[in-house]
């Protein structure tokens, strides 16, 4: 009987930005898996389900749905891998469903991480250290200050 250890779960914001930020997915009319490299011997599982699936109960029952496939499906999932699970719009799938669904697009996600460095540990995107965001355009940093010129006036008299 497979089991659903803490060692299995996704807990920190950390590692679900990470996973997002791999920006690696697939997807179909029941799921939308994310996935991103662990490091690990093991898939992690991870669940998002916004208030737009539901209320409270709902959610819960949705998540509880997603631990209990990812629990009977580990052996079936790719390993090393961070799983982050997403409900389609719609009514509450079934158990089966969303098993067959997370086999197959987690395999389909990982498949899409052979391609590509992964902004992980030690790795530098563009001269940024690991975990800093991108600059937004026309931003101004306190190490590093932009000085702007100042916008043209508009015309007078206009046609």
């Amino acid at each position: 009987m497979a089991s659903f250890p803490q060692t299995r779960r996704m807990k920190s914001p950390a590692a679900f930005d990470r996973t997002y930020a791999r920006r690696k997915s697939a997807s179909d009319g029941v799921l939308i898996v994310y996935a991103c490299e662990n490091g690990l011997s093991h898939p992690r599982l991870g669940c998002s389900v916004s208030r737009k699936v539901g209320g409270a109960v709902v959610r819960n029952r949705v998540k509880r749905l997603f631990r209990e496939a990812f629990r009977l499906e580990q052996a079936a999932l790719p390993a090393g891998v961070d799983l982050v699970v997403i409900p389609r719009p719609g009514g509450l799938p079934t158990l089966a469903a969303v098993r067959e669904s997370l086999v197959k697009l987690a395999r389909q996600a990982a498949r899409k991480l052979g391609s590509g460095p992964s902004p992980g540990v030690g790795s530098r995107e563009s001269g940024r250290k690991t975990g800093e965001e991108a600059p937004r355009p026309g931003a101004t940093s306190s190490r590093n200050p932009e000085v702007r010129p100042p916008n043209p006036a508009p015309p007078e008299g206009g046609p």
